[in-house]
């Protein structure tokens, strides 16, 4: 059996998707900005992408859909597209569990003098609002909070935050107070309702291969009104703010993945739930198992864990979340870790960290993400085989003398 449990990670592409993608390559390949026929043949796919790609969060203007090539510059532009606007460094504000995304960039921010004030999280992954309503300063220009965590599965209080920076804005004793807000939505488009007339954000970044497109298309949205400057000098496309040739075929991909999660996420999101909790309450008499995040404020499709030993009979670093992504992927189950691995040796998670989590236990976060293909039976089977390995590998470390 053949399990797949990374979904966070990537889709498989739907069959809808791939005929679409393979009729633009075969029968539509013209260039977007050209006048001709075959050009504007092109065009109209692109525009038809935008329009489902808008109503997938209900934007009322399609042209606030600025299309990437992902959701990493998605999340880049919106960032550097925000502190280009300016000639001196300013502040901005991330939470201390956003992705690398997001994090690297505000890295960069921070040696060009940028101040970066970075939020705290719970032990369940959630940052308070009161924090960033504390850390808003006169020179705040940008606050960006990860909608939903990828690798703990938090959601964010994000209708909340974006309020916040939007209220300290407005009462700007001057009126010039121009704080942007964005938010990293790729682990929950298409998963749980967005509705950007609602939801006060200005930016909001999406990406096509975690709804069942193709890998290669992501978007940013942007508020009407508000201004970025353009991380790419060129042709102009995507009004200035994306230039190059558009990637017609997998933006056309895009939008029918948009299109059917959007028509689909009711009852898709329902039955993800119910496994999610299955898969929890499988797994919750296992003494090995610590579940990470926040079970209430969670995303559907999300389960995670960290491996520990509650007998500290072992040293805890001995079984990473590594080993059991290679354990399980020789039973043919495909999950992922949170640490990284850099020149040989592993780094704990920076989100476990965060979250208040040792270095030791921080190695040991497995993440299992469930998708449209996962059964009753493979979460079933799942938490037995995961059991079985654990229960292998824990008396091998006790009887090598560890």
């Amino acid at each position: 059996m053949q399990i797949y449990l990374d979904y966070s990670a990537t889709t498989p592409p739907r069959s809808e998707v791939v005929t679409k993608m393979q009729e633009v390559l075969a029968q539509q390949w013209g260039n977007p900005s050209s006048l001709h026929a075959w050009g504007e043949r092109a065009a109209t796919i692109i525009e038809t992408a935008r329009i489902q790609v808008a109503n997938l969060i209900n934007a009322p203007n399609p042209e606030s859909i600025v299309f990437t090539s992902g959701g990493t510059e998605a999340d880049n532009l919106a960032m550097m597209g925000v502190a280009r606007r300016y000639q001196t460094p300013q502040h901005i504000i991330i939470s201390s569990a956003e992705h690398s995304a997001i994090a690297q960039p505000a890295n960069l921010l921070e040696k060009w003098g940028w101040q970066v004030t970075r939020l705290p999280v719970n032990r369940y992954g959630r940052v308070n609002p009161l924090d960033l309503k504390a850390a808003i300063q006169p020179n705040t220009v940008l606050v960006s909070i990860i909608y939903g965590q990828s690798e703990v599965g938090t959601l964010q209080p994000i209708e909340e935050l974006a309020q916040i920076a939007r209220d300290c804005a407005g009462r700007s004793a001057k009126g010039d107070r121009n704080v942007f807000f964005h938010t990293d939505a790729v682990q929950v488009a298409g998963r749980v309702p967005i509705d950007v007339q609602k939801l006060p954000v200005d930016m909001l970044s999406l990406s096509s291969h975690k709804i069942y497109g193709v890998q290669g298309a992501g978007a940013l949205y942007v508020r009407e009104g508000r201004e970025l400057v353009p991380l790419l000098g060129g042709g102009g496309q995507e009004r200035g703010l994306r230039s190059g040739t558009q990637a017609v075929p997998v933006i056309a991909a895009f939008g029918v993945a948009a299109e059917l999660a959007a028509a689909d996420m009711e009852t898709e999101t329902r039955r993800l739930i119910e496994l999610r909790d299955r898969l929890f309450d499988r797994l919750a008499d296992c003494p090995y198992l610590i579940p990470t995040g926040d079970r209430l404020y969670r995303l559907p499709h999300h389960v995670s864990f960290i491996v520990s030993d509650p007998h500290e009979r072992v040293r805890k670093e001995k079984i990473t979340g590594k080993t059991l992504v290679r354990q399980l992927n020789l039973a043919g189950i495909g999950i992922s870790s949170g640490s990284a691995c850099h020149s040989g040796k592993l780094s704990p998670s920076p989100i476990l960290l965060a979250m208040g989590f040792t270095p030791e236990e921080a190695l040991g976060g497995i993440r299992l993400t469930l998708g449209r293909e996962t059964t009753e039976a493979e979460i079933d089977w799942t938490a037995m085989v995961l059991k079985q390995v654990l229960d292998r590998l824990m008396p091998q470390l006790v009887t090598a003398g560890h």
